[in-house]
């Protein structure tokens, strides 16, 4: 589990809860009514927003939020030159019989031992990565769109609640009570979108990016393989994906 993805929204959480508490008490700050306005017309309204399918799909990625683990860098630069050296000292052909863990790099080898031209292994696994891409970029328009409803849905709410509040003027000690009833929805709404939904997006959207990296890293790897470039250089030009405080040998 990725543990600073939970602390940021307890965090964010706890601090506002907290707050809260400091000023008064929670109970002010709870009503159903207001919680299934804008819970329920924001995941509702996400299945207008997608078709059903992408948002099955994309729940899995979502997830990639709270765990996943991060792409090794070293630990891709380190196995292709292995493999460079075995190339080298064998042939293309024997890459094939090596047991390669990450599916990219596993692809991008077994064309390379097949004998497939440059051309094509560059435009199998740019098609893989950029599929990735888009497959990623789909889990964030999902959560940037809860995030960009999910207020909406709180003013919604907010709406409904002084619809109610003004058909009831004659009573003006139920005024206060009814205005902050109404208010609830749109705090319900940002809490949301700023403490959950947009950061997600964003952290899935960095996600996408090391992943993308590593992705990259490993294309040039394989290319360079597959051209005979002495390990060396595989080295040399791989490291180039690393800041310098992590390039080896420097």
């Amino acid at each position: 589990m990725d543990i600073a993805t939970l602390i940021g929204i307890l965090g964010s959480l706890g601090l506002i809860i907290g707050a809260i508490a400091i000023g008064g008490g929670m109970g002010g700050f709870v009503d159903i009514p207001s919680l299934i306005v804008v819970v329920g017309g924001t995941f509702a309204v996400a299945f207008v927003m997608f078709p059903l399918k992408t948002i099955l799909g994309a729940a899995k990625v979502i997830m990639k939020t709270f765990f996943a683990k991060p792409p090794n860098l070293t630990e891709s630069i380190q196995t292709l030159i292995g493999l460079a050296e075995k190339a080298r000292k064998e042939s293309l052909v024997a890459l094939e019989k090596v047991s390669v863990e990450n599916p990219f790099m596993k692809r991008g080898i077994l064309l390379v031992s097949d004998g497939t031209e440059e051309s094509i292994v560059r435009a199998v696994m740019e098609l893989e990565m950029g599929n990735m891409v888009k497959r990623h970029r789909t889990g964030q328009e999902i959560l940037k769109g809860m995030g960009t409803m999910a207020p909406a849905f709180g003013m919604i709410g907010t709406l409904i609640g002084l619809v109610q509040m003004l058909q009831n003027l004659d009573d003006p000690a139920s005024i206060g009570p009814a205005m902050a009833v109404a208010l609830l929805t749109t705090f319900y709404g940002a809490v949301l979108a700023n403490c959950m939904f947009l950061p997600m997006a964003k952290k899935l959207e960095e996600r996408s990016n090391e992943e993308a990296l590593n992705m990259e890293l490993i294309m040039e790897g394989v290319l360079a393989i597959l051209n005979g470039e002495h390990p060396s250089i595989v080295k040399e030009k791989l490291d180039s994906f690393l800041p310098p405080g992590q390039r080896q040998g420097r």
